[in-house]
């Protein structure tokens, strides 16, 4: 059975600097809950195949590979470890980032894990009854990280007027 779980958040800077930012892949740790680094994998920076390690609390890791990639709108990210496929309790999973122009130079951004669990109907008991509301929480909280990570960023345009200010 697969498990979708998502959260939209509206950022208040243009699709363009918003995608500038996204697609960096070296700055999860600045709006992602837990992860404390990230190192790319070597070959492509951005695209399929761009792919990075994320390092986490406690000494955990988990490798995460672009397998779509949308110029200007997100990419697909399968999460693994190494080439043992996702980590437990997960069969599978990948997490999207999606951005949309919502108009008045804002941005919509979706963040949205797809997964399946491991072991059955006793996964399935797990996710209904223990994790569903982790799940979901640590969704929203990846969409509000960034949200916040990226408007408290200067802008070029900020850059320009706040030297303009003191001159």
């Amino acid at each position: 059975m697969n498990y979708e779980a998502s959260a939209r958040v509206v950022i208040s800077l243009p699709k363009e600097q918003v995608w500038a930012r996204l697609q960096d892949l070296t700055l999860a740790h600045c709006y992602v809950p837990g992860v404390l680094r990230c190192e790319l994998h070597q070959g492509p920076v951005t695209g399929v195949g761009a792919s990075r390690r994320v390092h986490q609390k406690f000494g955990r890791w988990l490798d995460e590979t672009v397998v779509e990639w949308n110029e200007g709108r997100g990419f697909v990210l399968r999460l693994h470890r190494g080439d043992k496929g996702a980590p437990a309790p997960f069969r599978q999973a990948q997490f999207r980032y999606q951005i949309d122009d919502a108009g008045n130079q804002q941005t919509a951004f979706t963040a949205r894990l797809s997964f399946s669990m491991r072991w059955g109907r006793v996964g399935a008991w797990l996710y209904r009854r223990l994790l569903r509301g982790a799940v979901n929480r640590t969704i929203r909280d990846v969409a509000g990280g960034l949200k916040e990570f990226y408007e408290s960023q200067p802008t070029a345009a900020n850059d320009v007027n706040r030297k303009l200010d003191r001159e």
